[in-house]
């Protein structure tokens, strides 16, 4: 009996010497997972800190050239139209957008459910209610920046609120599509988000690629970028807008170099092969994708032109072709498209 109580003392004294062995390899395991959460954080902040004072070159409502310098990351932004709205939320910073406004389209289908968190404002928003939302940054169009909207960029700054104004919506005399890639790269930048941005620009000029490819050997395609006015007049996108500087850059022949109006007889005269018709619902001046397409189609002065007679007049949106952005790639296929049936 007395050896049966000495075995089971030993036993006893065995077991809780196993647990306590076992507590104390979790208390080490649970502070050694402190620790590395800890370096994690760290390791984030340190990168954060590295990143900034950033400083980054954009424009006042004037066309000057001026510099803005973000000591942190902003927090609270107000984005307002298409590219500005879509390119955070495709760098993914939608948590930071706390007021929005001036889509010319809804937005596109991968950023829904982000769009969807946001405040957006759907009838615009005044210089008041920007201030209201207390916000750091705004970033928009050289046009919100005009005296009966947010006024000029100087109000914002002495106010410690940053503007940036995208390159391509008039504070540059051209619009080219690498001011596009310049301003998602911008924007990288402010929101250290630049692996993200430049995969973005990557992907886009890997698209844009395919376009001289596919025109190697071949005469090339006559085309039209044009906008039909409410009025019956036709406005031409050329080669300094994205619209047009997109279809040389695809290796297509830009049938108008100059921007501006043009007539009925002379788009009859150049006989393009295929006319992209622009789009948009936002502005008092909008055209609906079908009156984009019906406008040319049923014109008696254009019944002779091949893009009519072989049904390749295409609707492509303003945000395809105009402060395009995110949306640049969207411009890029729905060119291909029409130029290139065949291939792409």
């Amino acid at each position: 009996m007395r050896r049966f109580f000495s075995i089971l003392i030993v036993i006893c004294i065995a077991f809780y010497m196993s647990a306590c062995s076992s507590d104390e390899v979790l208390k080490e395991k649970k502070v050694v997972s402190e620790k590395n959460t800890e370096t994690s954080a760290e390791c984030a902040k340190g990168e954060a800190d590295s990143h900034y004072p950033l400083t980054i070159a954009t424009y006042s409502f004037q066309k000057e050239n001026i510099d803005v310098t973000f000591k942190e990351k902003p927090k609270k932004v107000v984005a307002v139209y298409q590219n500005c709205i879509e390119t955070l939320l495709a760098l993914g910073v939608e948590d930071t957008i706390v007021g929005a406004a001036g889509l010319d389209h809804d937005v596109k289908d991968e950023y829904k459910d982000a769009f969807a968190t946001i405040n957006y404002y759907e009838n615009g928003m005044t210089k008041e209610e920007v201030m209201a939302l207390e916000p750091d940054l705004i970033v928009s169009w050289k046009s919100y920046f005009g005296e009966k909207k947010l006024g000029e960029v100087d109000f914002w700054h002495d106010r410690g609120i940053n503007t940036y104004i995208m390159n391509n919506s008039g504070v540059r005399g051209d619009r080219k599509l690498e001011h596009e890639y310049t301003d998602i790269l911008n924007l990288g930048k402010v929101f250290n988000k630049e692996e993200k941005a430049q995969q973005i620009v990557d992907e886009i000029k890997a698209e844009v690629a395919k376009g001289k490819a596919f025109a190697k050997g071949k005469d090339p395609v006559k085309a039209l970028v044009l906008q039909c006015r409410k009025d019956g007049t036709f406005r031409n996108y050329g080669k300094d807008s994205v619209g047009g500087d997109l279809i040389t850059k695809l290796g297509a022949d830009l049938v108008v170099k100059e921007s501006g109006n043009i007539t009925a007889e002379k788009i009859a005269l150049l006989n393009p092969d295929v006319i992209f018709t622009v789009y948009y619902s936002y502005y008092e001046t909008s055209v609906e994708r079908d009156d984009a397409i019906s406008n040319l189609k049923d014109h008696k002065g254009l019944r002779s032109v091949n893009a009519i007679i072989n049904d390749k007049v295409l609707p492509i949106r303003l945000g395809e072709v105009y402060c395009s952005g995110v949306r640049t790639m969207d411009g890029v296929k729905t060119m291909l498209k029409g130029l290139y049936p065949d291939e792409y």
